[in-house]
């Protein structure tokens, strides 16, 4: 028998890493069922006031003492699982979610977050883009669900024509480098060669739909020579994406040389099953309204987003967000508040879009 290539075995190797990774998630699902099930026995206990909230201090006791070595049914743990029921208990949307996430990620989300709206993202953000525990407390200090209601992508309307609304899904208005570790003072070299120091970081903060293609990526036309900053596929919307970096503010004319890039890369690039390119010019900052005209009447499928390099101000994010539940809470609950804006109304929408569903209307608060 001839000496075989190890490469041969690959095949063997993925069917056991695809076992596992079921047998963990069938451990996982019983698990979080299992904690759903006890959690809605004691709601029921002390609702009916059968039991007070001392009877939970006993069945703590009583269960480490008849299951020693079983752990998570800690007093703290009870009430816990109560609290998970009791905010999740009709929501036919929100509750086939939870099993499909570790109740590690599960108690983040449930503490973490302040509104229903706000759990009913993180768990299905969460789930698509299979954030670990790490990345999920990564995007809650980030303020993710705070940028996705206050500040939805910038849309060229060429974009919407050709990949309609999931591309609102696909990309964001900002994007968080404060893994880089760059300095103020930063140039356009400094933040290249940082993404593809940190590329795995990168692509998880842009979505796990995205593969990377190429660093200055070269193009030809004519007799000239010109390199793409970055290159990459996004898989969700079958084509290739475009990223030019901007260590300044946007400038309109910026979006001229994103659209000569990609229009090289649908002649010379694009395979002819790819759906039109589409260009994101990453800038340090952007006024939105310079963004919201230069993209109103462009022919090109391009949009503007900018990137931070530290983590935001939560505090000023919530106050925003407040501000912005008060202008679009219903005529009967504010008193003299003015009316919903247009910007109100698109944002809705666009954080409809992030979540894929409408605000959950059986969670608690």
């Amino acid at each position: 028998m001839g000496v075989l290539d190890e490469s041969a075995f690959a095949e063997i190797v993925g069917l056991i890493h695809a076992a596992r990774q079921r047998a963990y998630q069938a451990v996982n699902t019983e698990l979080v069922g299992l904690y759903w099930q006890v959690g809605g026995y004691i709601s029921s206990k002390l609702a009916a006031a059968e039991w007070g909230e001392g009877v939970v201090d006993r069945l703590a006791h009583h269960l480490a003492r008849v299951l020693p070595g079983q752990r998570g049914f800690t007093r703290r743990n009870l009430f816990r699982m109560r609290q998970f029921f009791e905010i999740y208990q009709g929501n036919e949307k929100v509750t086939p979610l939870v099993t499909q996430l570790p109740w590690t990620h599960n108690l983040v989300i449930l503490t973490q977050s302040k509104r229903p709206e706000e759990r009913e993202l993180y768990l299905r953000m969460a789930v698509q883009q299979r954030w670990s525990k790490r990345e999920l407390e990564r995007q809650f200090r980030l303020a993710a669900f705070e940028h996705a209601v206050l500040t939805p992508p910038k849309l060229s309307p060429a974009v919407r024509e050709t990949h309609g609304e999931a591309a609102s899904v696909a990309f964001k208005d900002v994007y968080a480098l404060e893994f880089l570790g760059l300095p103020a003072d930063h140039n356009e070299a400094d933040l290249h060669r940082g993404l593809l120091a940190e590329l795995r970081r990168f692509l998880i903060e842009l979505g796990r739909n995205f593969c990377f293609v190429g660093s200055e990526f070269p193009l030809q036309v004519g007799g000239r020579d010109f390199a793409l900053d970055l290159l990459f596929f996004y898989r969700g919307l079958n084509c290739l994406v475009a990223v030019e970096l901007k260590v300044d503010r946007f400038e309109p004319e910026h979006l001229g040389k994103l659209n000569f890039y990609l229009e090289a890369l649908d002649r010379d690039a694009r395979k002819p099953h790819e759906n039109p390119s589409i260009g994101l010019l990453l800038c340090a900052s952007k006024d939105n309204e310079v963004v919201e005209y230069a993209l109103s009447r462009s022919l090109s499928p391009a949009l503007i987003a900018e990137y931070q390099t530290k983590l935001p101000d939560k505090r000023l994010l919530a106050a925003k967000l407040h501000e912005f539940y008060a202008l679009n809470a219903p005529d009967e609950t504010r008193a003299k508040a003015p009316s919903t804006s247009a910007k109100g109304a698109r944002t809705k929408a666009v954080t409809k879009a992030r979540t894929g569903h409408t605000k959950p209307k059986g969670a608690g608060s």
